[in-house]
């Protein structure tokens, strides 16, 4: 049986992340033409998806090397706008690969 401080942490959350989507749609009625601040907004995805996925990159495998091999084969095989299928399953085998040889080093 969960405790009590679960489900006052479990409210705290939603209620932190309602009001983070909530708030912005309250507070800015008119369109935004700001330069500066329309720049911000836009890349500020990019920005977390890369904050959030670069280190996963690293503690995923046993071998930071492994985990190496795999970010620069995605980095390349993506600079040459090849899909996503083929650069998760490239990077995939060469995780694998490196994971084989590195033992036999």
């Amino acid at each position: 049986m969960p405790s009590m401080n679960f489900f006052l942490y479990l409210g705290v959350m939603a209620g932190v992340t309602y009001l983070v989507r909530m708030l912005p749609l309250v507070l800015v009625k008119k369109k935004i033409k700001n330069r500066f601040l329309l720049s911000f907004l836009y890349y500020v995805p990019y920005a977390v998806l890369s904050v959030m996925t670069v280190p996963a990159i690293f503690y995923a495998t046993s071998s930071p090397w492994s985990a190496l091999a795999g970010f620069a084969v995605a980095l390349i095989l993506a600079f040459f706008e090849k899909s996503l299928l083929t650069v998760a399953i490239f990077s995939s085998a060469a995780v694998f690969v490196t994971e084989i040889i590195l033992p036999l080093i």
